[in-house]
C-alpha cells in the first residue's frame, strides 16, 4: 500500500487501493508513453510525477515507452531529450527503456490473426472517399466496397504491403467494427498505413507502420500494465482499445483510466502548435525559455523540485480546467527563496562616485549569501570609489515614501556603508551620467554614531571589478490567458515577452554560476546563466520577478 502521510489523495489512487484490496493486482505496474515527436511540456511532467509516483508511493514499477509508431515525424533527438526531462524531475524508470517498435513482430502478427478472424481488411479507397464515406456526427458511414473482401485474399494483400508492392496512400489495413457507430474512432479505423520511411529504431526492416490506437493497447498488455493512465481525450479511443484486446489472443487486459490534461494560462499545450511557434520563429527553439516545455523551464531556471510540487499543487482530476500562469510561478519562488543564494547586479546602472573615498583602494567585503540562513555562509564582494547602482534608486528629488537614494540625504549600500549623494553631473539631454556622494567609513556594519536614522538599502556593483552582463527578461508568451481559443494564436504573443538589456553589470561571484542554477539577483528577481553565456559575455536569464507582476 502507499504511505498514506505522503501519498496524494485522487480517484486514480483510490481506485489502485481498492484493485490491490481486493486482491485484482498484487502491485502496480504503470508507464509514462511519449511519443518521440517533439519535445516534453509541462503537461507531460503532470504524467510523469503521476505515472512514476505510483510506482514509488506503490513500490511498483514504471515504464519509459516510447510509442514510436510514426517514424515521419519522430527523432532520436526527442528520445533523448525525453529521457533527459524524466532523469531530471528525479525519476528512473524499471528495466530497459520500452519502445512499440520492439513489438513491430507481435503486431503484425495479430494483425494478421484480425484479418483470419475476418475482423480486418485492405482498403483501396482514396483518403477523400474514406472521408465521405466515413458519414459524420449526425449521420452514419457507408461500407468500404472492399470490406467483403475474402479473408484468403486480404492476407495476400496485406503481406504485399508489408513487401512495399502497394504506394504510400494506396491502402490501408483497417479494422471491421462498426461504420453505423455512434462514435467515429469505431467506424472501422485504419490499423496500419504504408510508409517508406527510415525509422530511428528499426531501421528500413518496415515499410507498413501500425497506427498509434492498434499499437498503444497491445503495447500495455504485452507489458502487463495494471492501471493504464491518459488524459480525457483518449476516452473514447478506449472503445478502440477493447475491441482490439478482446478480437486477439492476447491474456492481458489493462485497464485504462482518464484523467484531465492540463491547460495552463498565458500558453499553448498542443505539441503543434508549439511547433508552429519553432518553426515560424517565434522563440529561439525548443528550450526557448518562454516555452513551456520542460527544456525551456529547465534553460530558464525553473528546479525539478518546483516542477513536482507544481504537479502536486494541481492534483489529479477529471474535471478540465484552466491553470493560473500565477500557480507555477508562485511554486518556483517559494523554491528560490529558500534555497537560492543571493547576488548583487545592476540591470540599468548609473555611475557614482564616492569621492571622499581612497583613491585606489579596492575593499573585499563580506556579504551573507541568504538573509535568513546562515548555512549559505559569506562571500567576498570588492567594493571600490566607483560603484554602478540602479538608475531608478536615484532621485534629485523625492517625498519620504522614497527609500532609496536621493540627492543631499543618504542610504546604505547593501553589505556595505552609508552615503550621501551630493551633487549630479548630466549629459547634454538632461540625463544624469554620475551621482556624486560622500560616505561615512565608521558605518560598515553598523548604524551611524550620531544616532541618525537611515531606513533605505540599495544594492551595488563595483564599477572596476563587475562583469558587463547582457541579461534577459523572460516575461508570460502570451498576453491573453487562453491564446489555443483565439482564432490566429500567434497573434496574441506577447511583444514583451523578452526584453534584453546589454548594459547590466553583475558582481564577480556570478561567473563561477553554472547554466540553468538560478540566484536571486538582489531586489531583481530570480536569475540564472543562460547556455549562451560565455567568459567574455555572461548572459543571464531571469527566471521570475520577486513578486507576481500580473496579479490585478
Amino acid at each position: 500500500m502507499a504511505d498514506n502521510d505522503n501519498r496524494p489523495s485522487n480517484f486514480i489512487y483510490n481506485i489502485i487501493d481498492k484493485d490491490l484490496a481486493d486482491g485484482k493486482y498484487q502491485t502496480t505496474h504503470t508507464r509514462f508513453p511519449p511519443e518521440p515527436n517533439g519535445f516534453l511540456h509541462i503537461g507531460h511532467a503532470k504524467s510523469i510525477c503521476l505515472n512514476f509516483g505510483i510506482a514509488q508511493d506503490y513500490q511498483g514499477q514504471c515504464n519509459l515507452r516510447f510509442d514510436d509508431t510514426n517514424p515521419e515525424k519522430e527523432d532520436i533527438d526527442y528520445v533523448h531529450s525525453i529521457q533527459e526531462d524524466v532523469k531530471w524531475l528525479g525519476f528512473e524508470w524499471d528495466g530497459e527503456i520500452c519502445y512499440s517498435s520492439n513489438y513491430f513482430d507481435q503486431l503484425y502478427a495479430y494483425a494478421v490473426e484480425l484479418i483470419e478472424n475476418g475482423k480486418a481488411y485492405v482498403c483501396f479507397l482514396s483518403p477523400d472517399e474514406a472521408r465521405e464515406y466515413r458519414g459524420t456526427l449526425k449521420e452514419p458511414g457507408k461500407n468500404s466496397p472492399y470490406r467483403d473482401t475474402s479473408v484468403e485474399e486480404n492476407l495476400a494483400l496485406f503481406e504485399k504491403m508489408r513487401a512495399g508492392e502497394f504506394k504510400e496512400g494506396e491502402c490501408v489495413l483497417r479494422a471491421k467494427i462498426d461504420m453505423a457507430s455512434s462514435f467515429m474512432c469505431m467506424r472501422d479505423p485504419i490499423i496500419y498505413r504504408i510508409r517508406f520511411t527510415h525509422h530511428h529504431q528499426t531501421g528500413d526492416k518496415w515499410c507498413i507502420y501500425p497506427m498509434y490506437d492498434f499499437t498503444h493497447c497491445i503495447s500495455d498488455a504485452i507489458e502487463n500494465i495494471s492501471h493504464s493512465l491518459c488524459t480525457l481525450e483518449f476516452q473514447d479511443n478506449r472503445r478502440v482499445y477493447d475491441w482490439i484486446l478482446d478480437n486477439i489472443s492476447i491474456e492481458a487486459r489493462p485497464h485504462q483510466y482518464e484523467f484531465s490534461r492540463l491547460n495552463l494560462e498565458y500558453t499553448v499545450m498542443s505539441k503543434r502548435k508549439l511547433n508552429t511557434l519553432v518553426v515560424d520563429n517565434h522563440v529561439a527553439g525548443w528550450d526557448d525559455p518562454r516555452m513551456p516545455t520542460i527544456a525551456g523551464l529547465r534553460r530558464r531556471g525553473f528546479t525539478p523540485a518546483s516542477v513536482v510540487e507544481f504537479c502536486k499543487r494541481i492534483g489529479v482530476t477529471k474535471v478540465d480546467n484552466m491553470v493560473e500562469m500565477g500557480m507555477l510561478e508562485a511554486c518556483i519562488r517559494d523554491d528560490l527563496n529558500a534555497n537560492s543564494a543571493r547576488r548583487m547586479a545592476v540591470l540599468d546602472p548609473v555611475k557614482i562616485v564616492i569621492e571622499n573615498y581612497p583613491e585606489g583602494q579596492v575593499e573585499e567585503l563580506q556579504v551573507a549569501n541568504h538573509p535568513q540562513n546562515e548555512e549559505f555562509g559569506k562571500r567576498t564582494v570588492p567594493f571600490s570609489k566607483e560603484l554602478y547602482i540602479e538608475r531608478e534608486d536615484f532621485r534629485e528629488s523625492a517625498n519620504n515614501k522614497f527609500k532609496r537614494l536621493v540627492l543631499d540625504k543618504e542610504v546604505r549600500l547593501r553589505g556595505a556603508y552609508v552615503i550621501k549623494a551630493e551633487r549630479v553631473e548630466k549629459d547634454e539631454n538632461g540625463e544624469i551620467t554620475t551621482i556624486f556622494c560622500s560616505y561615512d567609513d565608521e558605518t560598515l556594519g553598523k548604524n551611524p554614531s550620531d544616532g541618525r536614522k537611515v531606513k533605505g538599502v540599495i544594492h551595488w556593483v563595483s564599477a572596476e571589478k563587475g562583469i558587463k552582463a547582457e541579461v534577459r527578461l523572460y516575461d508570460r508568451l502570451f498576453k491573453v490567458p487562453n491564446p489555443a481559443a483565439e482564432e490566429d494564436f500567434a497573434a496574441s504573443l506577447n511583444p514583451e515577452s523578452l526584453v534584453t538589456l546589454t548594459d547590466a553589470v553583475v558582481e564577480p561571484a556570478l561567473i563561477e554560476l553554472e547554466a540553468g542554477n538560478a540566484v536571486q539577483f538582489e531586489r531583481m528577481g530570480y536569475f540564472c546563466p543562460d547556455v549562451d553565456s560565455t567568459a567574455d559575455k555572461p548572459v543571464f536569464n531571469r527566471t521570475v520577478t520577486l513578486r507576481d507582476t500580473w496579479a490585478g
